[in-house]
């Protein structure tokens, strides 16, 4: 429901819902002030506040609050039936000024079904657990990533240590087999040596 209607300043308009049980109401209005010398609706009333009161069918009084020049109300509707929604400016000034116009704005939009507070409490509770938990899960991601370079570099350093050793053994081979080598090539040449002086 949209719509807009003048009242004057400390009149009360009413107007009358047909509301089902169990239900959220959410109101949003603006007020604007007749300008004499614009001769036109100012864009806001800055300084003037509303009375909001709402009335359930068996006339219990809902909401009664004080807001400003513009703004948002809401109650819950416990009984179905016709609701009465009343809207009051708390002018101060004198009766006889008082009398100036007044361009009242309202948006009322009428819930499906109401969540009671616990309901809407846990829901957030339950937003903010499940926010917790992706961000442990992001975490538990970024760790297992972390591992896994880790894991990837320990093995790229495992191979090339295994490499480094083989290749350390293979040398060592090489070098006893060059040594074996020179000392039986220096034996057999003192042996000769030694035969052909004729020493042996």
């Amino acid at each position: 429901l949209a719509l807009y209607f003048h009242i004057g300043e400390r009149e009360e308009k009413c107007i009358i819902e047909d509301i089902p049980s169990d239900t959220l109401v959410v109101g949003n209005y603006k007020v604007q002030r007749w300008d004499i010398h614009k001769h036109d609706f100012l864009e806001s009333a800055p300084g003037l506040g509303m009375f909001v009161t709402v009335r359930s069918p068996s006339a219990e009084v809902l909401l009664s609050k004080l807001y400003g020049p513009q703004g948002t109300f809401s109650f819950t509707s416990y009984l179905s039936g016709e609701h009465i929604i009343c809207f009051q400016s708390n002018s101060t000034r004198f009766a006889v000024i008082a009398a100036s116009k007044l361009r009242f704005h309202l948006d009322i939009r009428v819930g499906e079904h109401f969540l009671d507070e616990s309901a809407i409490q846990a829901k957030e509770k339950v937003n903010e657990v499940s926010d917790r938990l992706e961000n442990l899960i992001e975490q538990i991601n970024h760790v297992m990533k972390q591992q896994d370079y880790e894991r990837e570099r320990e093995e790229k350093f495992r191979k090339t240590s295994e490499a480094t050793n083989s290749n350390i053994l293979w040398w060592a081979i090489v070098q006893t087999l060059i040594l074996l080598s020179v000392g039986i090539w220096q034996i057999k040449s003192l042996r000769d040596f030694f035969i052909a002086k004729k020493l042996v």
